[in-house]
């Protein structure tokens, strides 16, 4: 007769703490997380632009679009599951809680075996277009690409394993494990491109290293928690079922992260169509979206904290303390982006100067930083707003308001611009998108509330 683990009694701190200490607890530690990945990212550009020159820094840009795909896949599969599994355990309901963790990591398997033939059939026609036919910049491209795409599934799992305990009230020990594998990310970073001189392949390289590192540690510390839903629940509950309900949940923010690759691969072409230095303009743009990914996630992170506490706070019946989290990140993601458009204005020429020592790069970096920092301030916003929608269980508002941008307006825009007025004012697409998508929050917010949805049974899920 084997004898599991004993039953813990769990206090949900989402349902008890002052919601401004939860909000804090758990968004602070995910902005440090989340900025280091974005930090690892700023300085992984900074040592390809610098050791690998100006076709090193345009094939990562080149390569952006794809990237994109794998953080769509993964907040697809976690984004989805996080929903669900934060109204469970807020309901008290850990078995259902790890029904729906189990079954999330057959689909994301599934994701990563689909991912990877994909790429296979198509990857050197989508390398060749979005390198503008340069062989130089294409070579880089595609070895940096192959190993992105076979480390998927340690991707997609780490995030699982991350938003799980993040629901659990975990962040702060995530953080500071996060915070540990980013920096020995940076330096084996450093060591694969400019002491080894692999290029842009010993980025990839060591990404894929410090997410393996990152599992197995994340592995380790649910393991040796008590009060975290034990690993054997991976053992007992089936890796199949309940897929649609987490498609349809983390649909439309992975959509927004596909629609992020939709503009930046229609960027990307557009500047192939119409530019003579194409890599002078793709290593500037190339270093504006790492400078815009690192101001992008602390955002996501105060979202997700939002999701959280929405999430458990639902299904425990509180929109009380669901509302006044809200309010608390939306004010702090408007503070965040205002600085973020400071920056865009005042300092493009020194933030374009830490990539590259051509002038050309420099000024160009700057000349697209102003516009597209313009109207930044509501991003961040809308992007709260749209994550409390989702972990409410409205798919619908969430989608509008994660969708709409980067799959409509944007690569609407930038072709208009630049057919209209030529590349150099595509960038004007940006802001002009912000007004518009400023004026779809006001209309929501002008009709009435969702109702919040209750959380999923087993048999409903599946």
């Amino acid at each position: 007769m084997s004898v599991g683990r004993a039953p813990v009694e769990r206090d949900n701190p989402f349902l008890t703490r002052p919601v401004g200490r939860v909000f804090l607890s758990n968004a602070l530690p995910m902005a440090i997380v989340m900025s280091m990945g974005g930090l690892l990212n700023l300085v992984d550009g900074i040592f390809v632009g610098r050791f690998v020159g100006v076709d090193g820094l345009a094939a990562v840009s080149a390569a952006f679009p794809v990237v994109m795909l794998l953080n769509a896949l993964s907040v697809l599969v976690g984004g989805g599951m996080s929903s669900l599994f934060a109204r469970h355990m807020g309901a008290g309901d850990q078995d259902e809680a790890g029904a729906i963790f189990a079954s999330a990591h057959g689909l994301a398997l599934l994701a990563s075996a689909g991912l990877i033939l994909a790429a296979l059939l198509l990857g050197p026609w989508v390398v060749s277009a979005l390198a503008a036919g340069d062989p130089v910049v294409a070579r880089h491209t595609q070895s940096y690409l192959l190993i992105m795409v076979l480390g998927a599934p340690l991707q997609l799992v780490l995030g699982l394993h991350s938003d799980a305990l993040r629901n659990e009230g975990r962040a702060g020990r995530i953080a500071l494990l996060s915070v540990l594998v980013n920096l020995l990310n940076i330096a084996a970073n450093y060591i694969a491109i400019v002491v080894m001189d692999l290029g842009v392949a010993g980025s990839a390289l060591g990404t894929v290293a410090a997410q393996a590192l990152g599992l197995g540690l994340v592995l380790g510390l649910r393991g040796r928690d008590p009060a975290a839903l034990p690993l054997e629940v991976l053992r007992r509950n089936p890796w199949r079922g309940g897929w649609q309900s987490i498609l349809a949940l983390g649909m439309p923010l992975s959509l927004s992260f596909i629609g992020i690759s939709l503009v930046a691969s229609t960027v990307l072409l557009a500047l192939a169509g119409s530019e003579d230095d194409y890599a002078i303009h793709a290593a500037a743009y190339g270093a504006v979206l790492r400078l815009l990914g690192l101001a992008y996630l602390p955002q996501m992170a105060i979202a997700l904290a939002t999701q959280s506490i929405t999430g458990n706070n639902v299904g425990a019946g509180r929109m009380d303390r669901a509302r006044a989290a809200l309010r608390l990140a939306l004010g702090c993601a408007f503070l965040l982006c205002i600085g973020v458009t400071c920056l865009g204005f005042f300092a493009g020429s020194a933030l374009g100067a830490l990539f590259s020592e051509d002038p050309r790069v420099i000024g160009v970096t700057a000349a697209i930083l102003r516009p597209v920092t313009a109207l930044y301030a509501f991003t961040g916003p809308i992007l709260v707003l749209a994550m409390h929608y989702q972990a409410m269980g409205s798919p619908g508002r969430a989608a509008a308001l994660t969708l709409l941008k980067p799959w409509v307006l944007v690569p609407a825009l930038v072709l208009s611009f630049s057919l209209a007025f030529g590349t150099e004012h595509l960038w004007l697409a940006f802001p002009t998108a912000d007004v518009v998508m400023l004026g779809v929050v006001l209309l929501i917010l002008s009709r009435r509330p969702p109702v919040p949805a209750a959380p999923l049974s087993k048999a409903a899920a599946k």
